[in-house]
């Protein structure tokens, strides 16, 4: 949730416009929204949980961002045609897990095992920590950001 959250609220990036690498931009966050946008190598997976969330955590005071219920509204449609256009979906995790020691973490980690993720892009340390979740890696955004910007760039060369 920290990256869907952070790709809005952080650096210069709009959610009409998503930016994809190569180059990075000042937002990694973004730039992960970006890739998974360009329906090139990854899909983008989400929750119904894992999108409540995200609009709670913007329409709520007290976690600093104060978003109107609309625009959120907007912000999770734009995301539900991320998640279609690059192969995603949105799916109910059936099975439960508790290897991480906050809630909202395990539901990252259901959402994973549900979609049987490749990898898992957070910038939270409890997730980060336990990379790799069984033998999944945990990647912090700006360094999936770099990595993708780099296999592009590679692919670009022709190598």
């Amino acid at each position: 949730m920290n990256v869907l959250v952070g790709a809005v609220v952080s650096g210069t990036a709009k959610f009409e416009s998503w930016p994809s690498p190569p180059p990075v931009s000042d937002n990694p966050f973004a730039d992960c929204l970006g890739i998974a946008n360009d329906a090139r190598e990854f899909a983008l997976y989400l929750s119904e949980h894992i999108l409540a969330t995200t609009v709670y955590v913007l329409t709520h005071r007290d976690h600093g961002f104060g978003w109107d219920v609309t625009h959120a509204s907007d912000y999770v449609e734009v995301l539900l045609d991320i998640a279609a256009a690059s192969g995603g979906a949105i799916l109910d995790p059936t099975i439960r897990v508790n290897d991480a020691a906050d809630d909202e973490d395990n539901r990252i980690l259901e959402l994973a095992l549900a979609c049987d993720a490749d990898l898992i892009v957070s910038d939270d340390a409890h997730l980060t920590e336990l990379s790799p979740w069984r033998g999944r890696p945990v990647l912090r955004p700006a360094e999936f950001t770099a990595r993708t910007d780099a296999m592009r760039r590679a692919e670009r060369r022709g190598r």
